[in-house]
């Protein structure tokens, strides 16, 4: 059962109703769901399909593309000397194939083009030369991948043959916790939200990992089993995840090692000396390709320039491996389940919780009736203080957002209400700005309305980031 995608799907349908033919890139992080959408969307009906073999020979894709060929078309075919050659055995099969439109459906793309072996010029002149040209505009090309950084380089900026010749591209995101929430639904696993939340803290928006979860188990019980257990289905799954998307991971790695110190993030110069890192092109490429990936986040902090840019890890299992799975030093099968009632855990659960907030900010400003206003999210920090989500709206107004995790109804104290006014003071003065700040509590279950109330202008809760 496909849960959500339906904008997707519709981009999707579209090009087999377009007139023209049509060249479509697939792209998203590993475990995203792509090559599910995909067959779902087109019911499994393929006039030709292929993928990739992981960590193939040059020699080792071109007979499974051989064999791709042999399963679509019934006949016996030889193994292709080149991919000029095998493009050019699709280009006969496709031939003797009913008119219509002819879907071709290649999976794992950047796993084809081993060393030398000209996969993309072979690629580019398949479809130039032939399938754009076709009178009959009957070519539907979709090319799918995990390693985004391939497919930005090689697709998506192409300065070849491809340059401008993709006729749509559809990037896949994660679940938002609306759509999660409609997966364990339809799973029967029977979740509340803040079990749902919980998981999502942990697991993101990723499908492939929600597909784990068991019924009948607890979360913490689900995430011992996942994680934490000799045999343990994501136990391995950090290397594996940086490996496949990026050919040489560890500079990748090295950026991410040092945005986990600094929840608030850091810029560009900071984390060239925290990395160790040389500058230049190659550092640029690893920072744009992990934002694609969605593995980090960049905003320009108020009132700063471009170049002020701060760079934040955003990824929620990055976040919960460098945070928990590493701590598990002694390896507690029950790791989760013994540590639920920690302060580790729950220091945890509110930076977790600050990471989902930042990936609804459109569900926030939904609830605050804010959507229709031009507006800006941004981040700020001082010198003592620090504002992790910002709305800078036009009609002169800044949400100051406090994110708070709690399991029962957040109370303000007197000393969290003094705490807040000084750091409203800090950002007034250090930015000069002459907006109205109304500070925006999100929270789990809503803020008591106590004494300290009357410095919250607005709430949202829990239930506010699954609309």
């Amino acid at each position: 059962m496909l849960i959500g995608r339906i904008k997707e799907q519709k981009t999707l349908h579209s090009l087999t109703e377009n007139s023209e033919s049509q060249f479509c890139v697939v792209y998203g992080r590993r475990r995203i769901g792509k090559t599910y959408l995909i067959r779902e969307t087109f019911n499994y009906q393929f006039t030709f399909q292929h993928t990739g073999v992981a960590r193939g020979t040059y020699k080792e894709q071109l007979m499974a593309f051989r064999d791709s060929l042999q399963l679509a078309s019934g006949q016996k075919h030889s193994t292709p000397k080149n991919w000029f050659e095998a493009f050019d055995m699709l280009k006969e099969m496709l031939h003797c194939t009913p008119e219509g439109k002819k879907l071709i459906f290649i999976d794992e793309l950047p796993w084809m083009d081993t060393p030398k072996a000209n996969m993309i010029g072979a690629l580019e002149h398949f479809w130039n030369g032939w399938a754009a040209s076709r009178r009959e505009k009957d070519i539907v090309l979709i090319v799918c991948g995990s390693a985004t950084s391939w497919i930005t380089k090689k697709l998506l900026k192409d300065k070849g043959g491809l340059r401008g010749r993709l006729t749509e591209k559809i990037k896949v995101n994660p679940f938002t916790l609306a759509e999660c929430e409609q997966y364990a639904n339809a799973a029967g696993l029977g979740l509340v939200r803040k079990d749902i939340l919980e998981a999502y803290m942990i697991l993101g928006g990723i499908p492939y990992y929600w597909s784990f979860l068991k019924r009948g188990l607890s979360i913490s019980q689900n995430i011992d089993q996942l994680f934490f257990t000799e045999d343990a289905k994501l136990k391995d799954e950090f290397q594996a995840l940086y490996h496949i998307l990026f050919k040489r991971p560890e500079n990748y790695l090295k950026v991410i090692e040092a945005l986990t110190k600094r929840k608030a993030g850091l810029t560009r110069d900071e984390i060239l000396k925290m990395s160790k890192l040389k500058d230049g092109g190659a550092f640029t490429q690893v920072l744009e390709e992990l934002e694609e990936c969605g593995f980090l986040r960049r905003y320009i902090a108020f009132g700063k320039e471009e170049q002020g840019a701060v760079f934040q890890l955003i990824d929620n299992y990055t976040l919960f491996y460098y945070h928990c799975i590493q701590k598990n030093a002694f390896s507690d099968e029950s790791y989760w389940t013994h540590t639920y009632l920690s302060n580790e855990h729950n220091a945890w659960k509110g930076l977790a919780f600050e990471r989902v907030c930042l990936q609804h900010t459109m569900q926030i400003k939904q609830a605050l009736s804010i959507a229709g206003i031009v507006s800006n999210v941004c981040s700020w920090r001082g010198s003592d203080a620090q504002i992790d989500l910002l709305i800078a709206r036009g009609d002169n107004v800044i949400n100051v957002c406090e994110m708070k995790y709690c399991d029962e109804t957040y109370s303000i104290d007197k000393a969290y209400a003094g705490k807040l006014q000084n750091k409203l003071s800090a950002f007034r003065t250090s930015t000069s700005t002459r907006c109205a700040l109304h500070v925006t509590m999100v929270t789990t279950y809503g803020v008591a309305h106590n004494q300290y109330w009357n410095c919250v202008q607005s709430e949202v809760t829990m239930d506010d980031l699954f609309r």
